[in-house]
């Protein structure tokens, strides 16, 4: 009797315990994973929706960011200015497949997958493999990224001689014609040096001579153009309407560069030659930019 007396105490306390401890680690960890999938989730909806406002409550205030072939992100200003600069590539798309999740303590967790992200360049569709590890930190009850590198294992092409495409211009060989553009005076001249100006995304390098005094009325081109001074004065000023109180002197071996969809105008002091090149298609509209 005293021997089952002291069995039926030992399972009372047993059971009392069981009923007072926490739940298993194994359904802890289960719970917090399924927290940090849905995080994920939620995560790629803000990307696919250029949800710049939701991508950076998911993350902490301190996150900081590594990506191959960049530099270290580590405030939320950068971080929010790579996302915008992603979001405005062509035809962008980015998803990740989350793999194995480890709760290391109530706050901490971390997370290895795999990720996808392609799009639309000159040459065509773009797309890019990799692998990444994420550091979570669980703030207020919310799981938040906190620290993420991410790696590419996309080969880098092995650059190819391409000799039989090679092309040398001597510059007293070059053609050069009137200059004829709806708007502009006569009296400039051009030349194609490399390229098609015309063609959808390739590449191209033209010259343009204008005499002394030329006026180059407000105009814009609907890609960026990438102007080098090769002799004379180019002055140039950014506008919708033309002040010649604006314009900057430009001289032999001065860059400029001016964005697509930009209005500018310039006027010449001595005979002027300079060099364009970019990618097409080049064309210039007159009057202001939209």
């Amino acid at each position: 009797m005293r021997n089952m007396g002291v069995r039926q105490v030992t399972v009372a306390l047993a059971v009392s315990l069981a009923a007072c401890a926490p739940p298993s680690t194994v359904a802890y960890q289960q719970t917090e994973e399924e927290a940090i999938r849905a995080m994920n989730r939620e995560w790629m909806a803000a990307v696919a929706a250029h949800d710049l406002d939701k991508i950076e409550a998911i993350h902490t205030p301190d996150a900081v960011l590594m990506v191959s072939n960049m530099p270290i992100v580590a405030d939320q200003s950068a971080m929010r200015g790579m996302n915008r600069e992603m979001f405005s590539m062509p035809g962008i798309d980015l998803t990740w497949v989350p793999g194995r999740i480890d709760v290391t303590s109530p706050t901490t967790a971390s997370e290895t997958g795999t990720y996808r992200m392609s799009f639309d360049s000159p040459t065509g569709r773009v797309t890019d493999n990799g692998n990444y590890m994420t550091l979570w930190r669980k703030i207020d009850g919310r799981w938040r990224v906190n620290q993420e590198a991410v790696v590419s294992t996309t080969p880098i092409p092995t650059p190819v001689a391409d000799a039989a495409n090679m092309e040398l211009r001597d510059n007293s060989a070059l053609a050069w014609s009137d200059l004829v553009v709806p708007g502009f005076p006569p009296g400039a001249k051009r030349a194609l040096v490399h390229g098609n100006p015309a063609g959808v995304g390739t590449d191209y390098v033209l010259r343009l001579q204008f005499p002394s005094g030329y006026q180059i009325p407000v105009h814009w081109h609907q890609t960026a153009e990438h102007v080098t001074v090769l002799s004379g004065n180019f002055n140039v000023a950014m506008g919708t309407t033309r002040d010649d109180r604006q314009l900057r002197s430009y001289r032999t071996g001065d860059f400029i560069y001016m964005p697509g969809r930009t209005s500018h105008y310039a006027t010449t002091r001595g005979a002027t030659t300079v060099q364009l090149h970019g990618v097409g298609p080049f064309a210039i509209t007159l009057g202001a930019a939209p």
